[in-house]
């Protein structure tokens, strides 16, 4: 069969080595992989069960090329104070730096004002702050399972963060022995030393070794926004009873929209393969970035506008070809395949893509639907965030596909 996924390579995760900055499954009712027929309110952590443990992330082969599988984050502040070039990348020299090292398999980035904080695979958090790197601790209902490209995924602060402390997490954990996604509510402790749940939002999100998904975001009408991957279950992405390889819309509180597209449903887009980026430009447009195939053929990475209740095709038509019902992407990379993960909107209405494969950081113009480079030579990178105009990525070289270099992973300014 054309898109069998090849088997990562064993990740040893290094350990998360703490270094100063160089500079400055509850249940929802319904059954696994279910929508739910109703708004089913959320759960505290009394209500959820308990179960856990860990593994490791990639991508998948694609047609000769390494495999399209993980990575992408949907949250980034586009306030570009300061800069006067039609692009954030127009001035780039090459030149980085490094702002946090030794990290181990971080998978996105967050911004409070000045104040980074990273998810780590592992299970952990990372904050940044005043020059300082600090580890801080999670504690979950259910254990992170960080096996395949799972783990602690994505990580969105709640929009009065600043007052309520509160945040969302994306995460693998186990159930009956078999791997689970979950959404949940975490607040952070008073003195700011760690992190605790107390909602689920959404439980029983079907999960695998692979095409887990996993991106956070609100998006400008204050709605909460996951991704999830097909989990190896392709036929389930077309099908909108299911929670697998969709694009979902809730409230802060895990409820479904009234004005969602499918009454009583969180799926807002289907049809997706493993969607790992998505982010919005000032025009209030929403865009995400899809692995494509691995295997023969491979490539395709996509590039897609997201509307409401739309079908983008997977598994029945990837890159130029066509399926009833399916809306095409605006961009494909063809045979070649660059696993694209977070994305983050610009203040000139671009997309910056972090690339794993293609280990480098590209520009998307929705005007002219044309990808191009912006930065390379600094491995596999997991996400990107631009913030007061300056442009942020994470490597990935420690996810047991790249090659780790002294200090990786990093937190890198682009200068």
């Amino acid at each position: 069969m054309r898109r069998n996924d090849r088997p990562d390579r064993k990740k040893w995760a290094a350990l998360l080595l703490l270094a100063p900055l160089a500079a400055c499954s509850g249940h929802t009712g319904a059954p696994a992989g279910s929508v739910p027929d109703t708004q089913t309110p959320v759960q505290t952590p009394s209500d959820a069960d308990d179960a856990g443990n860990e593994t490791d992330d990639g991508e998948e082969t694609n047609g000769g090329a390494q495999t399209n599988d993980d990575g992408a984050d949907g949250t980034s502040d586009t306030d570009a104070e300061g800069k006067t070039d039609a692009s954030v990348t127009a001035g780039l020299t090459g030149e980085t730096q490094t702002l946090a090292d030794n990290l181990d398999t971080p998978w996105e980035i967050q911004f409070d004002g000045d104040t980074v904080y990273m998810t780590l695979r592992g299970g952990g958090l990372v904050k940044v702050e005043n020059g300082e790197q600090t580890e801080q601790k999670l504690n979950l209902q259910q254990g992170v399972s960080e096996n395949g490209e799972g783990g602690l995924l994505g990580l969105a602060l709640a929009p009065d963060f600043a007052d309520s402390r509160e945040a969302y997490v994306y995460h693998t954990y186990e159930q009956g022995g078999e791997p689970r996604n979950r959404v949940v509510r975490i607040e952070q402790a008073e003195d700011g030393s760690g992190w605790s749940e107390t909602a689920v939002l959404l439980g029983d999100i079907p999960g695998a070794r692979v095409h887990d998904g996993g991106r956070l975001a609100f998006g400008p009408d204050g709605m909460l926004y996951v991704t999830t991957g097909d989990a190896q279950n392709e036929q389930t992405a077309r099908d909108t009873s299911s929670v697998s390889g969709k694009i979902l819309r809730m409230t802060p509180d895990g409820k479904v929209p009234a004005d969602n597209p499918i009454e009583g449903s969180y799926v807002y887009s289907y049809g997706h393969r493993n969607p790992q980026g998505i982010d919005w430009t000032a025009d209030g447009a929403m865009y995400a970035s899809e692995h494509g195939p691995s295997g023969s053929p491979g490539g395709r990475d996509e590039m897609n506008r997201i509307e409401p209740g739309a079908d983008y095709g997977w598994p029945d038509a990837i890159g130029d070809e066509t399926a009833e019902g399916a809306t095409p992407p605006l961009y494909h990379t063809g045979e070649q395949a660059i696993a694209p993960s977070g994305i983050a909107a610009t203040p000139d209405g671009r997309l910056l893509v972090a690339n794993l494969i293609g280990e480098s950081l590209t520009e998307f113009d929705p005007a002219t639907n044309e990808m191009t480079e912006a930065a390379s030579g600094l491995g596999r990178i997991r996400d990107v965030a631009v913030q007061g105009g300056n442009i942020y990525v994470i490597t990935n070289n420690t996810d047991g596909r790249g090659s780790p270099g002294e200090g990786d992973d990093k937190l890198l300014l682009l200068k």
